[in-house]
């Protein structure tokens, strides 16, 4: 007898993330997976995605992905296939049987969806009524970031694509990860009562990770300096859209060094544009000071390295520069969507962070944040502690016969919306 067939069937639970064109869903996703399995060692997790950099998220004992093929969002309701040469129509169908398949095959304990009720166009309402018609005891929880984009929008697609129907009909529960005295989801968003009874904010979510070599990267970009030179760092999780921010620092570059002695790493992310990523590497190269890279295997020593750090304000990049004291410069992406805009205001109107508009980008404008960001030194910040209480809510969920102790460790709280 196989091996394999000896084996008891264990707790499961299944996630869902849609994140073709990005890193941010994945890595939370995969963060939250590894917190789940830290404290319940005999969960089996299995993670659906479409991430074209699955290869960055390794898999681990009893978490493994199933790759979607990858799609892409390039404006409100309007979508297209990333790599396959195929109309969207058919690879939305593609996609819609694979995860229907998916989720009757593995019948999860608890299907865990991020972002999006409805997945892609409407893609995961079969599996959802599949598994309603199943009879399978399924919870169906739905995971939000902080900040979705702006109210208006949100309605606007919600109604026209039947979010709001689904999560009434098929969702136990919603976890936000963010916090309800910053950003009251419900509220701005117009979720009907029955919704928001089911939200649990958990707080900000970021990775488990400590930084690993914070006095490497100091010795590496400051070797040979002179006394009192500082570290900038700009990062911008995949890069697809830093170029401007990105450039801009370039430039801005020689005026900062006149103020105040100074090394610039720029790291611009794997979804960078090559010929854009070349034209930042040419002008590093005509700069004094400048470097490039594609990557860091850990960007939280990055930050805790820097004096001052430039990013966007992506979700994940934003909590990990919220666990550090770094001073940090945001400039958010300028659209489609609203959402980097709402959540660096809100962070900057707290003292947590400095913006920088992307409509008011300049040379001038880094050169007086740099100056701020240099003198102000370490900044206070709320550490954003979440992932420990998303990981235990969806565990409190699993059927009473999988209960096991948890790890002991600080409790985490979830706050209930009343």
């Amino acid at each position: 007898m196989s091996r394999y067939s000896s084996l008891s069937r264990g707790p499961r639970i299944m996630m869902y993330s849609q994140d073709g064109f990005g890193l941010g869903h994945m890595r939370r996703t995969t963060s939250i997976a590894r917190q789940i399995m830290a404290l319940r060692p005999d969960v089996s997790v299995l993670t659906m995605a479409d991430s074209r950099l699955g290869q960055f998220f390794e898999s681990s004992d009893n978490h493994d992905y199933l790759k979607l093929p990858s799609i892409v969002k390039v404006g409100p309701g309007d979508w297209r296939a990333v790599s396959m040469p195929m109309p969207f129509a058919d690879v939305h169908a593609m996609r819609t049987e694979l995860i229907r398949s998916a989720v009757l095959s593995y019948r999860p304990d608890v299907l865990l969806v991020d972002h999006m009720p409805h997945g892609a166009m409407g893609e995961l309402l079969p599996a959802l009524a599949a598994l309603r018609e199943s009879g399978a005891d399924t919870r169906v929880v739905l995971g939000l970031r902080d900040i979705l984009d702006s109210p208006e929008v949100v309605r606007r697609r919600w109604e026209v694509e039947g979010a709001y129907e689904a999560i009434e009909r098929y969702y136990d529960t919603v976890l936000v990860y963010g916090d309800r005295q910053v950003y009251d989801m419900a509220e701005h968003y117009g979720f009907s009562p029955a919704i928001a009874r089911r939200i649990r904010y958990t707080g900000y979510v970021c990775t488990p990770d400590a930084p690993r070599y914070v006095a490497r990267v100091r010795a590496k970009y400051l070797a040979g300096a002179a006394p009192g030179t500082r570290l900038l760092v700009a990062m911008a999780g995949g890069g697809a859209d830093a170029y401007p921010m990105m450039r801009t620092l370039i430039e801005a570059l020689p005026a900062i060094r006149a103020e105040q002695p100074c090394e610039l790493l720029v790291v611009t992310g794997p979804f960078m544009p090559r010929d854009l990523r070349r034209d930042l590497e040419a002008r590093a190269r005509a700069a004094r000071g400048a470097h490039v890279t594609i990557t860091v295997s850990d960007p939280l020593s990055y930050i805790e390295a820097a004096d001052v750090v430039f990013a966007m304000c992506g979700y994940n990049t934003t909590m990990e520069i919220m666990r550090s004291s770094t001073p940090a410069v945001l400039v958010p992406r300028s659209g489609p969507s609203a959402e980097q805009r709402t959540r660096a205001r809100l962070f900057a109107e707290r003292g947590w962070f400095q913006l920088v508009d992307p409509d008011e980008l300049s040379v001038a404008a880094l050169v007086a944040a740099t100056r701020r960001g240099l003198a102000g030194g370490p900044v206070e910040r709320p550490r954003p502690e979440g992932l420990r209480a998303a990981a235990e809510e969806l565990l409190s969920m699993l059927p009473a016969d999988a209960a096991e102790p948890l790890v002991l460790m600080q409790p985490a709280r979830v706050r209930q919306v009343a």
